[in-house]
């Protein structure tokens, strides 16, 4: 994305120094150079998926060069997944505590560390931790992205900056799949597998400079401490959650994954009486409960849940291609370009189309992917190999997910109080990490169960075309949930619009 294409969506106010009015009346600060910040600022927004992604087609290499066992590689891309999930929401705290800025710059340079951690290991063991602290410092990191769009972007730009956020957030899962392949296969520099992690440290330097440079700091002007006890539960429940989901399976699911699904239904109890608690006795909770009392808050993270279960869609169809079809895995990252263009051309479309049908464009944008979806598992079982109607209907899914992204980041972020955004930011990102661990988890079990013990590319097509209609529905029941949503924001605008 280059700064022209940024100017255009985010016109430059360099030639004044004033501050930014906010619709609620208060002065937040304001981007000089509005196209460069916002890029350094994507940069981040870039490399915390893209290193969720972009490791699944280097295991097979990492394997081989560190000897590492079946259990490590799995870790490998999981450990990652959950120390990112676990600490975002407070990531997004500690921005709106110590400034979006500040904590930016601090996640940054952690990921470069870990990323030259991660390129340097020498062991499957050191690997995984390192993969550890890199999902730590992504968390501490991304939030900050959301977080400074809504409070120094102002609002009439806001439709526009987030579908280049959504752009950027969605490629990355794009660029991830295709350029993992690209980089196994050509090996740059004469590097192996550890390229794709090395090539982090320049572009995180030069954002990290950049960052310093063109970003203002921004933060509440109350400052609170820490709440260690919010932060101890809270990383504790999404861990009880999210680590099963994403070894259940591969496991066999033996009893302590179920075991650690019943024990988070106390700790989470017991996190809501610490909060309610810290909130009673006049402190500042981690997690300010009077958000999800906003039914289009808390109805808007369901859709964000629901819509992200879909990331299952990316590790069935690799499987499909690659185990089920034999296809090489750069012609596999080749090959879900059909649904990349169509992601690309969704946020950019998303403006125009917020333009003429309002929030309906979740409607809009869960219809494409319900029909998208249903099109292309139809297809796949029609044919020995993709036809041209299984790529015509990838197209249409990606174009609703491009759509989508943004549009629900937006949506909810702009139910929430400026001073609040760092949380509302990593209570969103937290919740689709949720949703991406729990969809991969439910998705691809129903994919393995249906293959059995086969292992034709007939029956891998049957099981790919079952795990797309659970995709379908879950995208059809979000139809009916976005409706809803854009109703309850038509009757709470009538209510509180001046008689």
């Amino acid at each position: 994305m280059n700064s022209d294409t940024l100017k255009s969506a985010s016109p430059l106010c360099a030639a004044s120094a004033a501050a930014t009015v906010h619709p609620a009346g208060h002065s937040v600060p304001r981007f000089e150079r509005q196209e460069l910040a916002l890029a350094v600022l994507f940069v981040g927004a870039f490399l915390a998926p893209l290193d969720y992604f972009i490791v699944n087609l280097a295991l097979p290499s990492i394997h081989t060069g560190l000897n590492a066992t079946d259990a490590q590689l799995q870790l490998v891309v999981s450990a990652y997944a959950s120390a990112y999930a676990v600490l975002l929401i407070t990531g997004g705290r500690l921005g709106d505590l110590f400034g979006r800025r500040r904590m930016f710059m601090t996640g940054m340079a952690a990921f470069v560390v870990a990323s030259a951690l991660c390129g340097t290991a020498t062991s499957g063991h050191l690997l995984v931790i390192a993969r550890i602290v890199q999902g730590m410092a992504a968390a501490v990191m991304a939030p900050q992205v959301l977080a400074t769009i809504r409070a120094v972007v102002p609002l009439h730009q806001q439709t526009k900056v987030m579908s280049f956020y959504g752009l950027v957030f969605g490629l990355a899962s794009i660029v991830g799949q295709l350029g993992g392949g690209a980089l196994i296969t050509y090996h740059p520099f004469g590097l192996d597998w550890r390229i794709i992690f090395l090539i982090n440290i320049p572009i995180g330097i030069l954002a990290f400079i950049g960052t310093w440079k063109f970003v203002p700091e921004n933060q509440p002007k109350t400052q609170t401490g820490v709440d260690f006890k919010g932060v101890g539960l809270l990383s504790a429940v999404l861990m009880l959650v999210i680590y099963p989901m994403t070894h259940g399976r591969e496991a066999g699911w033996p009893l302590w994954t179920f075991a650690m699904f019943a024990l988070a239904v106390p700790v989470f109890a017991l996190f809501v009486a610490t909060e309610r608690r810290v909130e009673r006795l006049g402190g500042h909770p981690l997690v300010d409960l009077q958000l999800f009392r906003n039914p289009a808050f808390a109805l808007g993270l369901v859709l964000a849940f629901l819509f992200y279960c879909n990331s299952a869609f990316f590790l069935t169809y690799g499987i499909f291609l690659q185990t089920g079809l034999h296809w090489s895995p750069l012609a596999s990252g080749i090959a879900i370009m059909p649904f990349a263009i169509g992601f690309v051309i969704g946020p950019l479309l998303s403006p125009i189309v917020v333009k003429r049908v309002g929030g309906h464009v979740l409607t809009l944008g869960f219809s494409m992917m319900t029909l998208g979806f249903v099109v292309t598992g139809w297809a796949s079982t029609q044919a020995v190999s993709p036809d041209l109607l299984f790529y015509c209907a990838l197209p249409c899914a990606g174009i609703g997910q491009g759509l989508l992204l943004p549009s629900i980041m937006r949506i909810v972020l702009h139910e929430v109080a400026q001073e609040k955004a760092g949380l509302a930011s990593g209570v969103i990102s937290s919740t689709l990490q949720i949703g991406a661990a729990f969809g991969t988890a439910a998705v691809s079990g129903a994919f393995f169960s249906v293959l059995g013990g086969r292992t034709t590319p007939e029956a891998y097509a049957h099981a790919f075309q079952s795990s797309l209609a659970i995709n379908a529905l879950l995208m059809f029941i979000c139809i009916g949930l976005s409706v809803l949503l854009v109703r309850h924001q038509k009757l709470a605008s009538l209510r509180t619009a001046p008689v």
